[in-house]
């Protein structure tokens, strides 16, 4: 989320900042405890995914465990300042980092910066949110983002208006953040079936019981009748777990 247009309205981001240090110490041991998937983000689109690798607030750095071999670190670096990205349950937090150096190491290469003087927290989403209930089995049907000839069928986990959460089984290759699935199938239930491309915006691990992490997708394209189909099941589910609720 680009914030200059807003600084520059007065007060426009207090409500968003978290500038305490203790509050970005506590965030930033959530981002590296849950092995949280983070999009580093320079300029001209570069989005290189990395996790959290060590934080140190008295000597200002922090650390990235990120892959030394991925092309797009060369054009992260050259750009100078990196805006991170990442999400905690329904926050999206955000913040900047500078003087990013490569370290290669013989475990790692660890992309070191500056320590975040503040941060910032968004609501991911303000549309409503529902899970399938547990008496269908929601799938959505696609081709994995790096191997063309690999086809899936995952879990819907959740789903709004504006996107859905999948599992990824742990026997399955990572996806790649940033990729888009074309004409991905969503089988919601027998009267609820249609086709999106899906972006996927971020990877969050679960409890390992779960069996592998969920992609966080949003909807890249949507026609009107499958967003007027997924608004139908939307609200039947929450009527239906009210129902069940008070039962």
């Amino acid at each position: 989320m680009p914030l200059d247009a807003l600084r520059a309205m007065p007060g426009a981001l207090d409500e968003y900042r978290v500038s305490v240090p203790h509050e970005i110490a506590t965030l930033l041991r959530r981002l590296y405890d849950g092995c949280v998937q983070l999009n580093l983000n320079g300029p001209g689109g570069c989005v290189v995914p990395a996790t959290v690798w060590t934080t140190d607030a008295g000597r200002d750095t922090i650390g990235f465990n990120v892959d030394a071999h991925d092309p797009r670190l060369d054009a992260l670096l050259e750009g100078g300042d990196i805006v991170v990205v990442g999400y905690l349950d329904s926050v999206k937090l955000q913040f900047e980092m500078s003087r990013p150096v490569l370290v290669h190491g013989h475990r790692a290469s660890v992309l070191s910066g500056s320590y975040p003087r503040e941060l910032y927290r968004f609501q991911r989403r303000s549309a409503y949110r529902v899970r399938p209930l547990m008496r269908s089995v929601p799938v959505a049907r696609m081709r994995h983002t790096d191997i063309a000839e690999m086809q899936l069928a995952l879990r819907v986990l959740d789903l709004s208006i504006g996107g859905c959460a999948l599992l990824l089984p742990e026997d399955v290759p990572p996806m790649q953040v940033g990729g888009v699935m074309n004409q991905v199938s969503i089988e919601l239930d027998a009267d609820t079936q249609f086709k999106v491309d899906l972006r996927l915006q971020h990877v969050t691990s679960l409890h390992a019981e779960s069996g592998g992490v969920r992609l966080g997708c949003e909807f890249a394209r949507a026609e009107a009748a499958a967003l007027r189909a997924l608004q139908r099941y939307i609200d039947q589910t929450q009527k239906r777990g009210k129902l069940l609720s008070l039962g």
